[in-house]
């Protein structure tokens, strides 16, 4: 999913194994995956979407300098979904820290390892469902 403030930029959803770049898309102030092939179209991720970067991620705190998280891999979730009108698209990391990706440094690259599973609508529709309870991820600070 792409977060609300890039609903007016073309968008695609993502596909395992290719290579994402995190950038600003042309007429807002969003910053999103874009493809390393097509960086003006907005890479879309699932919740539960697995990356691998090429470096340590780097984000902007709200400060002049920017910020390092001593990981390379990460899941890409939504936080706070409930409130409108404010970004939602996160990378969650393995010690449970976030960030919000318009706050990533542009230009980091990153590949995409894994999408979550999903069953088709048709599986859906025969097999009865199972109430799954899904940890909420809380809005905490970095640094």
């Amino acid at each position: 999913m792409c977060d609300y403030s890039l609903h007016a930029v073309a968008s695609r959803p993502a596909e395992v194994g290719e290579t994402v770049v995190t950038t600003t898309f042309r007429g807002t102030s969003t910053r999103g995956f874009a493809s390393a092939a097509d960086p003006t179209v907005a890479v879309c991720l699932l919740p539960g979407t697995e990356l691998a970067f090429a470096d340590n991620v780097r984000y902007d705190n709200r400060w002049i300098w920017t910020r390092t998280v001593n990981s390379r891999v990460g899941k890409f979730g939504k936080i706070d979904p409930h409130i409108p009108d404010r970004h939602h698209d996160a990378i969650e990391f393995p010690d449970g820290k976030y960030v919000l990706v318009t706050q990533l440094v542009e230009g980091q690259r990153a590949t995409v390892l894994q999408l979550p599973v999903t069953q088709p609508v048709g599986e859906r529709e025969h097999k009865p469902q199972i109430a799954e309870s899904r940890p909420t991820i809380t809005r905490l600070p970095i640094g």
